[in-house]
């Protein structure tokens, strides 16, 4: 049977991890090398957590790639990259503006064969550009180089929002201790949810076995609720008195207005306008494949109630 070819990650957060994890697992794998882009400082911390962390990722079979994204030149990443048949990018929050399309002008240098890019999340085609997340905008430059040439064949991974992100009292759909759940722009408006365990599974079964998987965008989903179906079932598990609102785009661009740089307040703004936010299970490749992914129910029982 023959070895897979190398792959490369970038970053080694909670989706990182969960890519590792998954891709260490995968039935495909046939003893495949697998590497995880980190800097210098981080592989060589004596910092009990890092050391830990670093152990962990060892034990899962990873081997450590020294790099910067967000100092290291175009030249200098694409020279770690020529190592590798496929990069997984799972790095994105907190780096400059430019780090995505640098990154992206790397692989393209290192003529890389397979790039999954940092793109997990909402539909950025359907956003659409100019949207009130200027990140955004960025990922959509991201597909046009992408597009533009034929060297590096490639796979946009889109996950709806994540699921534990849905949770998080700063996003403003449900706020645990407080009792409250709101809908961003209408009770009957959908979106689309994922688990980071999930975008792993995932992303090493588009890595491992893409079959017809390429040059293109796939969409996966553990569950298309409504905001209404969100709150019954908030409600139905942690049980209690709870207030309900409503954040529609106008109230929320008022507050942007008044807030500018609120980066979570951009988020929140376009998932109230509600473009390229959600989609159908069954136009998901884990739908399509039968892969069963965690839905928001399953979800929540898993959860502790913080109060």
């Amino acid at each position: 049977m023959t070895t897979s070819p190398p792959i490369l990650l970038i970053g080694a957060g909670e989706l990182g991890t969960s890519v590792l994890e998954a891709l260490a697992a995968h039935p495909k794998r046939n003893n495949g090398r697998i590497a995880i882009l980190l800097r210098q400082s981080s592989i060589s911390s004596q910092d009990p957590e890092k050391v830990k962390q670093n152990s962990y990722l060892r034990s899962l079979g990873a081997d450590f790639e020294a790099g910067d994204l967000a100092n290291d030149s175009a030249d200098q990443l694409a020279e770690v990259f020529k190592k590798y048949h496929t990069v997984i990018s799972c790095s994105g929050f907190g780096l400059p503006a430019g780090t995505q399309i640098k990154l992206t002008q790397a692989i393209l240098k290192a003529r890389t064969p397979r790039y999954l890019p940092w793109q997990w999340g909402i539909d950025y085609d359907a956003v659409g550009a100019g949207s009130a997340q200027d990140l955004f905008d960025e990922q959509l430059q991201v597909r046009s180089l992408l597009r533009e040439q034929t060297d590096t064949d490639w796979v946009i991974v889109s996950t709806g929002l994540f699921m534990s992100f849905l949770f998080l009292p700063a996003f403003g759909v449900v706020d645990l201790k407080e009792r409250k759940v709101r809908a961003l722009g209408a009770w009957d408006a959908k979106l689309t949810l994922t688990t980071a365990k999930d975008i792993g599974r995932m992303a090493a079964e588009v890595a491992y076995d893409p079959r017809e998987v390429a040059r293109q965008v796939v969409y996966i989903a553990g569950d298309t609720v409504t905001y209404r179906q969100v709150a019954e079932l908030v409600k139905q598990r942690f049980g209690g008195e709870w207030s309900e609102e409503v954040w529609d785009a106008e109230f929320l661009k008022g507050k942007l207005k008044e807030k500018p740089d609120d980066g979570m307040l951009k988020y929140t703004n376009v998932w109230a306008v509600g473009n390229g936010v959600a989609w159908d299970m069954d136009k998901t490749l884990n739908g399509q494949r039968g892969i069963k992914l965690q839905g928001l129910e399953s979800y929540l029982k898993e959860m502790p109630d913080p109060r």
